[in-house]
Order: C-alpha cells, then structure tokens, then sequence
C-alpha cells in the first residue's frame, strides 16, 4: 500500500477556500482574522488532520519551543508535583520543559545559570535554595527567568511565589480556633530572615501574638532540609525534651507526616492528643492515617503564573519586573479536626 503523503498547509487552505497565508496567519494566531474566516480553517485543520510543524515554525520565530525548570530535589513531592504541574500547562500552549535538579547545592545552582543548556531553552524558571538575598546579580542574566520560591526578593526578574507568612498564619490559626494553645512547629531554621523557614516562623508567631499565646522557643523543632526523616527526627527531640504540646505545625508536609510517624510510634494519639497539619497539600498528605490536615499554597497558579510570565517575555514583554503571591487556604482533614 502507499503511503499517504503528509497534509500540507496548501492541503488546508485549498479545503477552507483561502489562501496559504491566511493559513498561515490562523496558525500563528494573528489577530486581524475574521471569525468566520478562522472557523473555516479550524474546521479544514481538524478535517484533513493536518499537524503544525512546530520545530520549523519555532526555527522561524528563533526560538526552541523548549523551557527550562531548575528545582532543588523531584524526590520532594511539592517540587515533583509542581514540576508535573508546569508540564501540564506548558503543554497546553504547545512548549516542552527541559527539567533540572540543583541538588539545593550553591555550586549546582550558579552552574544551571550560565549552562549551555541555556541555548537549548527560550527561558527558565528557577527555584533556588542554596543561593541567597546577597545573590540577587546573578540573576541579572540574558534571557528570561522567572524566578520561583523565597530565597531571593527584588531582583531584575518576574517572581512568583507562594504567601508564606500569611499561609503559615492561617495554619496556625486553624490549630488555634481548634483549642489548641501548645503548638510545636517542625521545621525551623535557627537564625534564618529570608526563605521558607523564617518566612513560615514569622507567620506563626503572628497567629500566636493575634490570640495572645505567648511564644514559646522550646516548642521549635530544628530541622535541615525538609524530609521525612528530618521531620521524624525533630518530633522525637522535641518528644524527648519533656515540653509540653498539644498540636504540631509540620512547616512541609514531607515533615509533618514524619511526625504522624512518631506520633504512631510512641502511641500518641491524633488528633486527640496531639493535632498536626502540614504545608504544601501534597497529594500523599491525603492517604496517611488519619489523613493530614495542610495549607494550600496555589501550587497550580504557581506553575500557570510562571509558564504564563515567562512565555509573555519569550514573545518580547518587556514590562517592569513582577512579583505576584499565589492564594492559599486551610485544607483541614483527620490529623487535626478528627
């Protein structure tokens, strides 16, 4: 049998009764197309079958149809979740991301910066961990970046992150309004003003002053990076230590359902005793026993923000820098309202 030849834009354009070019503007999305004249190609398009050429239209835009996504570890669930996240909506504008793990190391970090897979990419989002505020020029680079997350603030590009203070506050809050007054947090960094930790610490002790708890540093469970041993290591300090608590404030979810685990392991019972909620609303959050309680943070807007941002400057925006914070809400399960 023969092979069918490739449909062609000529193909298309002959079927709807207009020329190559209107084609060719329908495709590209000009918007000087009249209604009626854009159905008429959609319908020839869906017709005969035809397939945008998407490498050569790209090589004619001179870009790569490709993004990038440097994140600290996919072993993470919320990095592994927000990468499938910017997947799915990349995909929809018809862009492949081209995904890269830093490790959260400095070195790693500066490297995906001035890599050569850069030539490879129209733009990168760049979620950093090891590098900090005192890094803010390395970011002055010379093609689109969105920046991700919440080690560096009031750089040359577009930032999209999550509303850490006010989401850690409505957290606590939720533990609070449960009668809660003893509420341990795992997951601090001693010291720590700008990123995650420091920026959750501050909303919690906000919810604490707002129903005039006093804060107590004993209830503080240190912890590096944030995984579930680090989360089980913590709660078995802070067990340990003899403070008292009635509620646990996991400052990720990976932490908090490290706790649950002690909780379990030392027969203390949830929420009964001890009430714990997360951060993050992991999908895994939902199937431990009992399931978690957490905060939402917009991970989804997260990733159509950022894709959409970063596309906007890979067509040439050339706007001021934008800072935009995704909303967030109490997603209250079995740990914590029983």
């Amino acid at each position: 049998m023969a092979r069918r030849s490739a449909v062609t834009m000529r193909d298309v354009a002959e079927r709807a009764g207009v020329s190559i070019k209107t084609v060719s503007n329908v495709i590209n999305d000009f918007p000087l197309i009249r209604p009626e004249t854009r159905a008429h190609v959609e319908v020839a398009i869906a017709e005969l079958g035809y397939q945008v050429n998407l490498t050569a239209r790209n090589l004619r835009r001179g870009r790569t149809g490709m993004i990038g996504l440097a994140v600290p570890e996919l072993t993470v669930p919320y990095f592994a979740e927000l990468a499938d996240s910017v997947m799915k909506v990349a995909d929809a504008q018809g862009v492949r991301v081209l995904i890269e793990q830093t490790g959260a190391e400095r070195e790693r970090e500066l490297a995906v910066l001035g890599s050569e897979l850069r030539l490879m990419t129209d733009g990168l989002m760049f979620s950093p961990l090891a590098l900090g505020q005192d890094d803010i020029d390395r970011l002055d680079v010379r093609y689109p970046l969105v920046l991700l997350g919440e080690r560096m603030f009031g750089g040359p590009n577009d930032h999209v992150t999550m509303s850490n203070v006010e989401g850690a506050r409505a957290a606590t809050r939720h533990l609070i309004e449960l009668g809660r007054r003893r509420i341990a947090v795992v997951g601090s960094h001693a010291g720590e003003v700008v990123g995650s930790a420091g920026l959750r610490l501050d909303g919690y002790k906000l919810a604490l002053e707002d129903a005039g708890i006093p804060f107590d540093p004993a209830l503080l469970g240190e912890a590096g990076q944030w995984h579930l041993s680090t989360g089980a290591a913590a709660m078995r300090a802070l067990l340990d230590s003899g403070v008292h608590l009635d509620s646990v404030f996991g400052f990720n979810d990976a932490m908090a359902i490290g706790a649950l685990h002690v909780l379990h392991e030392r027969r203390i019972r949830v929420p009964e005793e001890v009430a714990v909620i997360g951060f993050d609303a992991v999908q895994e959050s939902e199937y431990t026993a009992p399931p978690l309680s957490s905060l939402d943070p917009g991970r989804e807007e997260i990733a159509e923000t950022a894709v959409r941002m970063l596309l906007e400057r890979v067509s040439g925006y050339q706007g001021e820098a934008r800072l935009v914070l995704t909303r967030h809400h109490v997603v209250a399960r079995m740990s914590t309202v029983g």
